[in-house]
């Protein structure tokens, strides 16, 4: 994988969508008006406030004049984040491209700017924090007991990506901190069998003594409410938390960013209270301890 240069267009873009709306509701207009004024299709403005395309310079500066925009620093900030958020080979070579999803590839540009990652998971160690073992047998399954299925290509590059994501997690400088719930289920499923998980849940233990690593854990006698959800993932791009973040979501065959207010104010809140159910951080590391023990212990009767 190439390296990264320069700044992420879907951070950029971000910026340019949220200041958009900002300055459209400011001045008490909504969607369909703006279409009407400019001649645009209502879809065309959607698609601009929805960051699904990036807004060409020439189309940001009719709607920033529409919306009385003309300071020149916010003018330039704006254009040249626009320009940036158009830039469309700015992580992969192309055969990452064919081989991601576009969810997963804003992902990877967010995570490469977050300052904070809260993460649950109900049912396996975060891909980010797989050893290799345990990310085959991952892919084991997808390759040989789903449909549609893995290719090769398909499991090389997934792997490359999982590598890329932990070094900007974990080995980043000024990286994020990483908030993580796992159900205690997580770490007694055998993914991989007894070995293969054993050295997983050593390997976790050990990675949640680094300073902005934050493991916690969902004991089964609580938080029954834990199952409602499936994984998911809170990016904060700025100190400002959950103010300023995306959400990621992944289910079977299809993912998403969203970056809708009341879909953060949700998962958010959940996540808290998750949070505070979960038994603390010394806990959660002796219960991998304790389960990691067990399992080396059943490899040698």
């Amino acid at each position: 994988m190439v390296a990264m240069q320069g700044e992420p267009p879907a951070v950029a873009r971000r910026r340019v969508r949220l200041a958009l709306i900002g300055y459209r509701q400011a001045k008490g207009l909504n969607q369909t008006e703006v279409s009407h004024l400019l001649g645009w299709s209502l879809s065309k403005v959607q698609r601009i406030e929805a960051g699904d395309v990036g807004v060409s310079v020439t189309d940001l500066r009719a709607l920033l004049q529409l919306y009385g925009v003309d300071d020149p620093v916010e003018v330039e900030r704006l254009t040249e984040d626009a320009r940036v958020s158009r830039r469309q080979r700015w992580y992969e070579a192309p055969e990452y491209r064919r081989h991601l999803t576009k969810s997963m590839r804003q992902l990877l540009q967010f995570e490469a700017e977050a300052t904070e990652i809260r993460v649950y998971q109900p049912s396996l160690v975060p891909g980010v924090l797989q050893t290799p073992a345990v990310a085959e047998a991952v892919f084991d399954w997808w390759t040989h007991g789903l449909t549609p299925r893995l290719t090769a290509e398909d499991r090389r590059v997934r792997y490359d990506v999982r590598m890329l994501r932990k070094r900007q997690i974990l080995d980043r400088q000024n990286g994020p901190d990483y908030y993580l719930i796992l159900d205690e289920s997580v770490l007694l499923r055998k993914v991989g069998g007894a070995k293969a998980m054993a050295e997983q849940l050593e390997s976790l233990e050990q990675t949640s003594h680094l300073p902005r690593i934050h493991i916690r854990m969902i004991p089964l006698d609580k938080g029954g409410e834990s199952g409602i959800l499936g994984p998911f993932q809170i990016v904060s791009l700025s100190e400002s938390g959950y103010q300023d973040a995306v959400l990621y979501q992944e289910f079977y065959g299809r993912d998403r960013v969203v970056s809708e207010s009341t879909e953060l104010d949700f998962h958010s809140q959940f996540f808290e209270r998750l949070w505070s159910l979960a038994a603390d951080e010394h806990l959660t590391r002796i219960a991998i301890l304790a389960e990691a023990y067990r399992l080396r212990r059943s490899l040698d009767e």
